[in-house]
């Protein structure tokens, strides 16, 4: 079968990986064979291959009103309101997403997480932007079909503030949290994508309240947080789960050399890269067992709020103080220079989560 009339295949097919992700969706209902041909694992490889792969970072973001003067302070005011907008870093281009269906088209849950498997988005959990309550919500977006579906729930207690990244393969990682009595927990599970199913793990050897979520080297790391008894104290350690083991690793002291939030601690894109984080107006990396500096932070992002990471490069997001508008640097990892980005006055809102795919 020609994919394109009077055309070689391969020649077709060098057409159809140039079309743009937000627009493939409308390539499957076209004919037989290009849904064949777009749907097989090869079809994206290509793309990469031929570098018409699009990388795109995913985030919640504070919804801001571009008429107003100081839009971020309206947008993300007494009760702000989150949405999804995407950057396209190769371009330098934010664009909206697709909102969420059923009660949640108007506003993202707080505090909820994203991660990428594949060619899907997975949303899960948050607090209920209205109730402020803890949801056991999964959305996924996928991008062949551009709709959203509902995935099952979160079993067990409502949990909040807990630690999520994807790893290898269609698993989706939860460790910790609060549940809805502000109980530290130390309880974790998986989220199986092509089964649509939760399946528990082993619990960790400490509770995790604000835990961060890291994916790397085939293990998820629960780093930091706090138990219930010491609200607010956030322990220097870090616990890892070996998926090949199916079971935690020992407790490793003094993982973070301060006893801080782990909100901006990340892998490097691939899973298999070192571990960075900011911390006091430095960008650190652990390498070799230890943390060493890789870059100062420009003055402009001394309050900083998130940070994301694809390729070789780390973004950090941020804003010279409290209540002035967000904006955003780009860290070559290879040469260590920033490249300031400049987002239109409505994508300058605070950013929650985040996640990176390339299509």
């Amino acid at each position: 079968m020609e994919l394109i009339p009077n055309l070689p295949n391969d020649v077709a097919l060098e057409c159809l990986v140039r079309v743009k992700y937000d627009q493939i969706a409308a390539l499957l209902p076209t004919c037989k064979g290009w849904k064949t041909q777009i749907e097989q694992p090869e079809y994206f490889q290509l793309r990469k291959a031929s570098s018409h792969g699009q990388k795109l970072v995913v985030m919640a973001q504070a919804r801001v009103d571009p008429d107003a003067k100081h839009g971020h302070q309206k947008g993300c005011s007494v009760k702000p309101i989150f949405r999804l907008s995407v950057l396209e870093p190769d371009t330098g281009k934010w664009v909206h997403f697709p909102a969420l269906p059923g009660e949640f088209h108007n506003g993202l849950p707080y505090f909820c997480h994203l991660v990428a498997v594949g060619c899907d988005l997975v949303l899960i959990g948050g607090l209920d932007p209205v109730t402020l309550e803890a949801i056991a919500s999964v959305f996924v977006f996928n991008f062949l079909t551009a709709k959203w579906r509902r995935g099952a729930d979160m079993p067990g207690v409502r949990r909040s503030l807990f630690g999520c990244a994807s790893g290898d393969g269609a698993m989706v990682y939860v460790a910790g949290g609060h549940d809805e009595e502000k109980n530290a927990l130390k309880s974790a599970l998986v989220y199986d994508l092509v089964k649509d199913e939760w399946i528990p793990l082993p619990d960790m050897a400490t509770e995790r309240d604000e835990v961060k979520g890291v994916f790397r080297r085939g293990k998820f790391h629960a780093v930091g947080g706090y138990g219930t008894d010491t609200q607010g104290q956030f322990e220097r350690t870090v616990q890892v789960f070996d998926v090949a083991t199916w079971r935690w690793d020992h407790l490793q002291e003094d993982f973070l050399e301060a006893s801080t939030c782990p909100n901006t601690c990340v892998s490097g894109a691939g899973n298999d890269m070192d571990i960075y984080m900011v911390n006091e107006g430095d960008v650190v990396a652990y390498k070799d067992a230890k943390w060493q500096v890789v870059a100062k932070l420009s003055a402009d992002v001394c309050n900083t709020v998130h940070v994301a990471t694809w390729e070789d490069n780390l973004m950090v997001i941020g804003s010279p103080c409290f209540g002035e508008p967000y904006i955003a640097y780009v860290l070559n990892l290879k040469n260590y220079t920033w490249t300031r980005m400049e987002p239109a006055d409505q994508y300058s809102g605070h950013v929650q989560s985040s996640c990176y795919l390339e299509l």
